[in-house]
């Protein structure tokens, strides 16, 4: 498995903007499509954006469409998630995740088998 280890969380204003990073490394990390899922207190952990080995190919949950933007960069075994326009409900703890099967690009958890530890990002209105 690659170890991942998240940073760049913090506390905001409502409309303000985040750049989190996920730091990889163990594994090729372009073995992998990357996602990043967030949890809310007393929520289940929900998926948030997902790109695949190369970088070609994202994916969005509808709540964060036009908001988030996902992107990697393989040379430096990094995946990004860029937040604007920042929302009290986009509070919850972030955590990126890798997932090995790289043919389809999906955002289910279960597919995901490395995780970070979370980086807590906090919206205030």
């Amino acid at each position: 498995q690659v170890q991942l280890v998240e940073s760049g969380g913090g506390l905001v204003q409502a409309g303000g903007s985040l750049r989190l990073s996920c730091a990889a490394s163990g594994r090729t990390f372009s073995n992998y499509n990357m996602g990043w899922f967030r949890q809310a207190p007393g929520k289940a952990r929900e998926a948030v954006a997902a790109i695949n080995w190369r970088g070609a190919s994202t994916r969005y949950a509808d709540s964060v469409k036009g908001r988030f933007t996902i992107s990697r960069d393989n040379a430096k075994n990094t995946v990004y998630l860029q937040m604007t326009s920042l929302k009290p409900e986009d509070t919850a703890v972030y955590y990126c995740a890798a997932d090995p099967s790289i043919w389809t690009l999906t955002m289910r958890r279960a597919d995901f088998n490395s995780w970070g530890q979370g980086t807590q990002v906090t919206v205030s209105s």
